[in-house]
């Protein structure tokens, strides 16, 4: 988790801003550089359980586990950003506590911290299968940089890997490991991989697209222990394999907000504001459960470009802007250099049309229900994306 304290010399006291973060980062620095943009001179504290400083989380499961990027293009911000911004930059130090009565956090050495304004961003984390017969140095999960810096190289040295789960990590941890050469089956509950989130007819074309590039799927299936090198599916099939990685989804990290009492459903629940049932404590990332602009329903939405955009807001509005957090949600994945866009957000729909297409690479794919467009995805289409993504935030200016 981390921690950023500010200090403002402009207020008749000192105002001690926070944010704590998990494993998302990008909210962190995306806070870190609107509170600099908008004029705060004061002090600024980042504390990290993590070793590393702050990354670029989607490269992990792209280039960089592919072998083409190097770990010089990981970080989000050079070295040099943290001093010349005057941000002080703690590492491997965790937040245990947090009291929004006294505005105070507690990390684990014991140290508390007050505050005047909070923002938390504590993430997600992995779903962990336990696997009969599996030891630890088997199971392999892709979250974290340090995740992603032991699964390549012990990549570089297997033959066969089997993935468990069709999550985007996973089929893009798939991908990544066919572009070094590497044997993949994929072994997942679907009928079609990602057909949850993009409807059966994408799934099918994001499994068409995986098949040609030699990925096997073993899907409606699951592994119900290891015998060695060996994986044992339900369905009586075995798979053997060196290396064995899961990619079931993550779950909110809500433990801290939890603790502290603030109101949570299915993650850390926010107004329009972003700030949570404490007052003076804001919520971003992954954790954040806010109120859509579109249909008022709460949701959550685990994707890069809403946590940056989130820390963005969240940071002006701990200064008093009061700025509604409207953004369309959106978000890519990339396998084989085709790249799917999404924006919106459709939980569930009753009709799905396609134009264009689908099969040839150079469509857009409507989410409807009730005849009214939740989220399109598009393939090849880039302005089309940009245009309903502009038509959709316009509606709701």
């Amino acid at each position: 988790m981390r921690l950023a304290t500010f200090i403002d010399p402009q207020r008749g006291y000192d105002a001690r801003f926070g944010i704590i973060s998990g494993n998302q980062l990008v909210d962190v620095v995306a806070a870190a550089d609107s509170l600099r943009r908008e004029g705060f001179e004061g002090s600024l504290t980042i504390i990290s359980a993590d070793e590393f400083p702050p990354y670029d989380r989607p490269n992990l499961s792209k280039d960089y586990l592919a072998g083409a990027a190097s770990d010089e293009w990981m970080p989000l911000r050079p070295p040099e950003y943290y001093s010349d911004n005057h941000i002080d930059l703690i590492l491997r130090t965790r937040v245990t506590s947090l009291d929004p009565r006294q505005k105070r956090i507690q990390v684990q050495d014991g140290k508390a911290y007050e505050y005047d304004r909070l923002l938390l961003a504590t993430g997600a984390d992995p779903v962990r299968l336990p696997i009969p017969g599996a030891s630890d140095s088997q199971l392999l999960y892709l979250r974290t940089y340090a995740d992603s810096r032991a699964l390549a190289p012990a990549a570089v040295a297997a033959k066969r890997v089997v993935i468990v789960g069709g999550s985007f990590i996973g089929l893009e941890v798939a991908a990544s490991l066919r572009a070094r050469g590497i044997e993949v089956d994929v072994v997942a509950h679907d009928k079609q991989p990602l057909a949850r989130v993009l409807g059966p007819e994408v799934g099918r074309f994001i499994r068409n697209l995986h098949e040609a590039h030699g990925v096997r799927f073993h899907l409606e299936d699951t592994v119900i222990r290891l015998d060695g090198r060996k994986a044992v599916l339900k369905s009586g099939a075995t798979l053997d394999a060196e290396l064995f990685v899961l990619g079931v989804g993550v779950r909110p990290s809500l433990a801290l907000a939890e603790q502290a009492g603030l109101r949570v459903d299915g993650g850390v629940v926010v107004d329009e504001y972003l700030e949570t049932s404490a007052p003076g404590v804001f919520a971003a990332g992954d954790i954040a459960r806010w109120p859509s602009a579109r249909s008022g329903e709460l949701i959550r939405v685990e994707h890069w470009v809403v946590a940056e955009r989130q820390g963005q807001v969240a940071a002006r509005n701990m200064l008093g802007r009061r700025e509604r957090f409207a953004a369309i949600p959106f978000f890519w994945t990339e396998q084989y250099g085709v790249a799917i866009k999404y924006v919106g957000h459709a939980e569930a729909w009753d009709a799905i049309e396609i134009t264009g297409s689908l099969d040839g690479g150079n469509c857009a794919v409507a989410y409807k229900r009730a005849g009214r467009t939740l989220a399109v995805a598009t393939i090849s289409r880039d302005l089309q994306s940009l245009q309903i993504e502009a038509d959709m935030e316009a509606a709701f200016a």
